[in-house]
């Protein structure tokens, strides 16, 4: 790989910046929403999951 003076490095940089295509007020509202609401039912899944293989733990070593 070239070495690149600092002064052309951040010349790309910012010629790389103009190419970006940036999300809209309404795009990151909504995935925004959509992720909150993913880790909700993430959360829930996982509780509901760990509180039944808690109580089959519970009931295993309860009965030994």
């Amino acid at each position: 790989m070239a070495k690149v003076n600092p002064i052309q490095f951040f010349r790309q940089v910012k010629q790389e910046v103009k190419k970006v295509t940036w999300p809209t007020k309404s795009e990151v509202t909504r995935t925004s929403i959509m992720v909150v609401i993913i880790v909700a039912i993430a959360s829930t899944f996982f509780f509901f999951v760990d509180q039944i293989l808690g109580w089959i733990v519970r009931t295993i070593f309860n009965v030994m």
